[in-house]
């Protein structure tokens, strides 16, 4: 690998590993959770932390739309965009994320914070989420996914975002992207509970940052305009070879690939891997320093099967989906693409299934 090649790989896992310990250690300190605001507005009418995730949404559609229309990032080259629309995938891998999600106690990221935070039960969860995800990249879950769900599309002429379908462009569509990402903004803090604890939009600030940030390392700092091998435009940080922003379903089974395959040369610390670490480490550092962290075990067989299968769900999922409550529900709806909006949404409606699932569940029991 060129010298210069690597080292603009270094510099955007770097980035990867300080955005994403921010990450981290902002969303262990304000409890941020999709799968937790789904919970708390479905069984309780408490939409807090829903507003938390939606703060972040907004400020993430805001900054893409500026890094677009300076022309910093070149989103029109990232997979979410893609003018092939795989709905089929977006709609069966995030139900099938959505309610193992649920199952597991939470998404992906929110595995990685409780395992930093000293949860054995997250950590195994960890484990086989990545096992699964892999095997829906490279293995068996991979053939079925291309044979089957991945041959149901529609390609448009342009885009899949959203300004692109309107057919708005230049800075007509970062404006109305940013006005957009304003009225989510706005929504959040028009709840008095949500600008009640500052901790609550700090969290959704915060964390709509590090997405903007992401965008930023993968296609600004690990960008180079010609390639010494290929002599044409790279994006060399990331293992879509486009620009991305944080995602936390593919990037472990990446960071499980790269340990098992140390010895190839042509594996490196990607984006995706750094920022898996990155979390890990941020989210323990918090809770370390507020004295919350605990380890944590499972706590009876039903427990135990609930979040295997969960984990499992969660790694098909997220892979067939190209995203998870993160890669999906904030990198991509920050891009405003047609995919990202049916993969929340189906994760919504998965989740909502999981929570009804459970209920009854409890009823039966009692």
């Amino acid at each position: 690998m060129p010298p210069e090649i690597v080292t603009l790989q270094h510099a955007a896992a770097l980035w990867a590993f300080v955005l994403s310990f921010v990450f981290g250690a902002v969303a262990q300190r304000s409890n941020y959770c999709t799968m937790g605001a789904i919970s708390d507005a479905v069984n309780f009418g408490d939409w807090t932390r829903a507003r938390m995730a939606i703060a972040s949404v907004g400020v993430a559609i805001i900054g893409v739309a500026a890094l677009k229309t300076t022309g910093t990032v070149d989103i029109a080259k990232s997979f979410y965009v893609a003018p092939k629309l795989v709905w089929l995938s977006h709609l069966v891998g995030g139900l099938a994320f959505g309610f193992g999600m649920t199952l597991a106690s939470g998404c992906g990221s929110k595995t990685l914070i409780r395992a930093g935070a000293g949860s054995l039960r997250a950590l195994v969860t960890l484990l086989v989420m990545a096992v699964f995800a892999w095997f829906t990249l490279r293995g068996i879950l991979g053939v079925f996914r291309v044979a089957t769900v991945d041959t149901v599309a529609v390609t448009f002429a342009g885009g899949q975002d959203l300004p692109s379908l309107f057919g708005l462009s230049g800075s007509t569509a970062g404006i109305v992207a940013a006005l957009v990402g304003l009225a989510f903004v706005v929504f959040a803090f028009v709840g008095r509970e949500f600008r009640a604890d500052k901790w609550n939009w700090i969290g959704g600030i915060v964390v709509g940052l590090t997405v903007i940030a992401g965008w930023y390392a993968t296609g600004h700092v690990g960008f180079i305009a010609e390639h010494p091998e290929s002599l044409e435009a790279a994006w060399v940080s990331t293992n879509s070879g486009r620009p991305e922003s944080l995602s936390f379903t593919a990037p472990p089974a990446y960071l499980l690939e790269l340990l098992g395959f140390w010895s190839d040369k042509s594996k490196f610390v990607t984006f995706g891997v750094a920022s898996v670490i990155g979390v890990i480490v941020g989210a323990a550092a918090v809770a370390l320093l507020t004295k919350t962290f605990r380890w944590e075990s499972f706590a009876s067989v039903e427990d135990l099967s609930n979040h295997l299968i969960g984990a499992a769900l969660m790694g098909f999922g997220g892979v067939t989906a190209l995203g998870c409550t993160v890669g999906q529900g904030l990198s991509g709806m920050s891009t405003l693409a047609l995919g990202s909006i049916i993969t929340v949404t189906a994760i919504v409606v998965g989740c909502r299934a999981a929570l009804g699932y459970q209920m009854w569940r409890l009823d039966r029991v009692g």
